[in-house]
C-alpha cells in the first residue's frame, strides 16, 4: 500500500450568492500538515480517501471550463440547498477527523470512477456545491425541518450522524432523479462534481462514525448516544443500499459501513494493545526480565478493564440494535494479544524472558478468570491460538536451551555448596534418626521447582523438562562423587549421609517420575556403593593392625580381639544412622570383612603350634567365632552363612582323632564352595597330618570342589583370601 502523501488543495471553489446570508470569506490556501495526513499505522486498517487527488481533479476540470455569468450560476446553485456553507468547511472537517479517514475504505474507488471522459470538454460551471437541482415538480421529499437550516458538514461536526445520513440520501435521491431526466447529457462534469460531493460527505459521515468507535475505548466514558447514533446511521446506510444497483450505478452502491465498522474496532483494539507498557519499551526496559513482567502485567490490565467496559457499557447499546459488539471486540483484542505477543517474542532472550512469554500466554491469557468476572461470555467459535505454532515451538525450544544450561549451572553451585560445608568441617546433621545432608532437598527443590512450571505451560514441555533434569543429574552424579571422595572430609559420619541422599533420590526420583528417571537407577546406586566400598575401607583400615595380634603366643593368654569388637560396635553405630536397606547391606559387609580377614590371618600365622598349642590355639579360634557370631547378631546382622567358618577351620586344626577331620573339611567345602586348594592346602598345614592322609583329603577335597554348584554370588569368603605358598604347605602338598 503506498504511503500517505501530502495533498494540496487547489484554488478554492467559489461559493453560490445567497441573499439571507453574509458572504463567507475566502480561506487562505494551505498545505495539509502531517496531522491532516492519515498516519502510516492507519494505512495497514483504513484505506486513504484520496481527497487530494479528488480535488485536484476538480479543480484543473474547473480551470479548464470556460466561465459562465456569475448570474446564472448562482440561479443554478440556489437551488442546491445549503448542502456547503463552503468548500473549505468541509475539507476542514474531514482534515480534522483525518485518522479516522479510512472508515470509507471502498469509497475512493467510487469517487475515483466520477470525473468526465478522457477528451472530453467540460463546461463552464465551478459552483462548489451542486450545480442545478431538480425542478419543483420532481424535487423528491427533503430530509427534516430542523436540519434544513444545517449543511451535511455541521450536522457531521456536531454528530447529528442520522439527520445528516437523512439529508445527503435526500440528495442522493436528487441527484439520481435528475441523472434518469437525462438533464446532465450535455453538461457530464456537472453532475461529477455533485455527485463528488455526495461521495465526499458520505466520507466524512465515515470518518465521523470511526471517530465514534475510537472514542469509545478513550479515558472518558462510553458515548451512549453517540453508540445509538453510530447503529441506526449503519443500518438506516444498509436499508438504502441493501444491494448494489442493477444498472451499476455507483451513487447507490452498499458502502459496507458494518464492515468497516468491525476495522474500525480491529484499529481501535490494536491501538490500545501496541500503547500498553509503550513507556517501558520506549526506555528500552524490556531487556530485564521483571520489566518484561511489568510490561505484559500492563497489557493484561489494559486488555481486561477495555474489554470490561466494552461488556458494560458498550454492549447494551449495540446488542439493542443487533449488533455483535461483544464478540467482535473480543477477536479484536485477541488478535492485537497475539500480534504483540509475536513482537515481544522476536527480542526475548534469556530462561526468564523466554517462560514470562510462554507463561503468561499459557497461564495468565489463557486463565478462565482472566477478565475478572464471570459473566464474561465467551463467543460460540473457539479463539484461535494466541500464538501461532511455529512460534510457540520456536518459543520452547529457545526455553529449553536455556533451561539446559541453567540447570547445569544450578547442579554446579549445589557441588560448590556441598564442598563448602566440607571445607568447613560441620559435622552432618541428623534429623529423624538418619545422618542428613541438604544434597537431596536441593536436587529434589531444583527438579521439582522447573518441572512444576513447565508443566503450568504444556505437558509436551514439562516432559522435555523432567529430560533435561535427568540428563543434568545424571552428569552431576559422578562429579559430586569424585569431588567428595578426592577432598579432606571423607569421614564415616559424611559417608553415611551422603549415602542417605544418593538413595533417598534414587527411590523418590524413580517413585515420583518412573517413566523419566529409570535411567538414573545404575549411576546413583553406583555412587552409593562407591561410598559404601570406602565406609569399609575406613572400617579395614581402623581394624587392619588388630588383626595382627591373632594367632600368637600373646594371643594364645589374652583376649585379643575384644579392640576388634569394640570398633565394630563403634561402626555399627553409624550405620544405625543409615537407611535400612543399606545399612543392613554395610553390617552384613562388615561382618564378612572380619570373618575373611580373621581367617586370612589364621591361614598364614607368624607362629606354627604344635601340640598343646595347637589345641589351645583351636579352642580360642573356637571362642572367637562365638563373640564375633554374637556381636553381629546383636548389631542385627543376617548374614548367618558366616557363622560355620571359623569353627570350621578351628575344629579342622583341634580335632583329636584323625579320622573325623574328612567330616570337618566336607562341611567347610558344602558351606563355602568358593574354597579353592590352596586354602585347603594352607589349612591342613596347620594340622601337620601325615604324607598318606594328606592326599586323601586332597583328592577327597578335589573331588568335592569338582562337583560342588557355584555358591551364591553375594556369599564370597575364601576367594579374596590369598594364600602364600610357604615351607609348611609344600610339605603338605608332598
Amino acid at each position: 500500500m503506498p504511503s500517505p502523501r501530502t495533498v494540496t488543495p487547489g484554488p478554492d471553489l467559489p461559493r453560490p450568492k445567497e441573499p439571507a446570508e453574509p458572504k463567507t470569506p475566502k480561506q487562505p490556501r494551505r498545505r495539509a500538515s502531517s496531522g491532516d495526513t492519515p498516519s502510516s499505522h492507519h494505512e495497514n486498517t483504513w484505506p486513504s480517501l484520496g481527497l487530494g487527488t479528488i480535488r485536484r481533479a476538480f479543480v484543473r476540470a474547473s480551470q479548464r471550463a470556460p466561465k459562465r455569468a456569475t448570474g446564472q450560476a448562482s440561479r443554478e446553485e440556489a437551488g442546491a440547498g445549503r448542502l456547503l456553507r463552503s468548500p473549505q468547511l468541509l475539507f476542514r472537517s474531514l482534515r480534522r477527523r483525518a485518522s479516522d479517514q479510512t472508515w470509507a475504505a471502498d469509497q475512493p474507488q467510487k469517487t475515483a470512477a466520477l470525473g468526465a471522459a478522457p477528451g472530453q470538454e467540460v463546461p463552464a460551471k465551478a459552483g462548489g456545491g451542486f450545480s442545478r437541482q431538480v425542478s419543483a415538480g420532481r424535487e423528491p421529499k427533503g430530509p427534516e425541518p430542523e436540519a434544513e437550516d444545517k449543511s451535511v458538514a455541521d450536522l457531521i461536526s456536531e454528530r447529528q450522524l442520522l439527520a445528516a445520513f437523512k439529508q445527503l440520501q435526500h440528495l442522493e435521491d436528487a441527484l439520481v432523479a435528475e441523472k434518469a431526466s437525462h438533464t446532465f447529457d450535455g453538461d457530464p462534469t456537472g453532475f461529477a462534481r455533485r455527485a463528488m460531493d455526495v461521495c465526499l460527505h458520505y466520507d466524512g459521515l465515515a470518518a465521523e462514525l470511526g471517530a465514534v468507535v475510537r472514542e469509545t475505548l478513550g479515558p472518558d466514558g462510553v458515548d451512549t448516544d453517540a453508540l445509538a447514533e453510530l447503529t441506526s446511521v449503519v443500518l438506516a446506510e444498509e436499508e438504502a443500499h441493501p444491494v448494489p444497483p442493477a444498472d451499476g450505478d455507483f451513487l447507490r452502491t452498499p458502502r459496507r459501513w458494518r464492515h468497516l465498522w468491525e476495522e474500525a474496532v480491529k484499529r481501535s483494539a490494536q491501538e490500545r494493545v501496541q500503547r500498553a507498557g509503550a513507556a517501558q519499551a520506549a526506555g528500552g526496559a524490556v531487556e530485564g526480565a521483571p520489566d518484561l513482567a511489568q510490561l505484559l502485567a500492563e497489557l493484561g490490565s489494559t486488555v481486561r478493564r477495555d474489554l470490561q467496559k466494552v461488556q458494560r457499557e458498550a454492549q447494551p447499546v449495540y446488542a439493542a440494535a443487533g449488533f455483535p459488539a461483544w464478540e467482535v471486540y473480543l477477536r479484536a483484542f485477541h488478535a492485537a494479544v497475539a500480534q504483540r505477543l509475536q513482537e515481544l517474542a522476536q527480542g526475548a532472550h534469556g530462561c526468564e524472558q523466554l517462560y514470562l512469554l510462554l507463561d503468561w500466554a499459557a497461564n495468565v491469557y489463557g486463565s478462565p478468570d482472566f477478565l475478572g468476572t464471570p459473566d464474561l461470555a465467551l463467543p460460540a467459535e473457539p479463539l484461535p491460538p494466541l500464538l501461532a505454532p511455529d512460534v510457540w515451538a520456536r518459543l520452547e525450544s529457545d526455553y529449553t536451551s536455556f533451561l539446559e544450561s541453567k540447570i547445569s549451572s544450578c547442579f554446579g553451585r549445589i557441588l560448590e555448596l556441598e564442598q563448602s560445608r566440607w571445607a568447613a568441617a560441620e559435622p552432618p546433621e541428623v534429623l529423624q534418626g538418619r545422618y542428613h545432608t541438604p544434597l537431596s532437598a536441593d536436587v529434589h527443590m531444583l527438579v521439582a521447582e522447573h518441572v512444576k512450571a513447565a508443566g503450568a505451560i504444556s505437558p509436551e514441555l514439562e516432559a522435555t523438562t523432567l529430560q533435561i533434569c535427568a540428563r543434568g543429574l545424571g552428569l552431576f552424579v559422578p562429579r559430586f562423587e569424585r569431588a567428595f571422595l578426592e577432598s579432606t572430609a571423607v569421614s564415616e559420619p559424611h559417608l553415611c549421609a551422603n549415602i542417605n541422599a544418593l538413595e533417598e533420590l534414587r527411590t523418590s526420583l524413580l517413585a515420583r517420575f518412573p517413566g523419566t528417571f529409570e535411567g538414573l537407577e545404575k549411576p546413583l546406586g553406583a555412587a552409593a556403593r562407591s561410598f559404601q566400598k570406602r565406609l569399609l575401607q575406613c572400617l579395614q583400615r581402623g581394624t587392619q593392625p588388630l588383626f595382627r595380634v591373632l594367632c600368637t603366643k600373646d594371643w594364645l593368654s589374652q583376649d585379643a580381639l575384644q579392640p576388634l569388637l569394640d570398633r565394630v560396635e563403634a561402626f555399627a553405630r553409624h550405620l544405625q544412622r543409615v537407611v535400612p536397606p543399606l545399612a543392613q547391606e554395610t553390617l552384613q559387609e562388615a561382618h564378612r570383612f572380619v570373618v575373611r580377614d580373621y581367617l586370612a590371618q589364621a591361614l598364614r600365622p607368624p607362629e606354627r603350634f604344635r601340640g598343646v598349642d595347637r589345641v589351645t590355639g583351636s579352642q580360642k579360634m573356637s571362642l572367637d567365632a562365638d563373640a564375633i557370631n554374637s556381636t553381629f547378631e546383636d548389631l542385627g546382622s543376617q548374614a548367618t552363612w558366616l557363622r560355620q567358618a571359623i569353627l570350621s577351620v578351628a575344629d579342622i586344626v583341634g580335632e583329636t582323632y584323625k579320622d573325623d577331620i574328612q567330616g570337618h573339611l566336607e562341611t567347610l567345602i558344602r558351606s563355602y564352595p568358593d574354597i579353592r586348594r590352596d586354602h585347603v592346602l594352607a589349612i591342613l598345614a596347620l594340622r601337620r597330618l601325615g604324607r598318606r592322609r594328606n592326599q586323601r583329603l586332597l583328592q577327597r577335597a578335589h573331588e568335592m570342589l569338582s562337583a560342588a554348584a557355584r555358591g551364591d554370588p553375594g556369599h564370597v569368603l575364601f576367594e579374596e583370601i590369598e594364600v602364600p605358598t610357604s615351607m609348611d604347605v609344600l610339605i603338605t602338598c608332598i
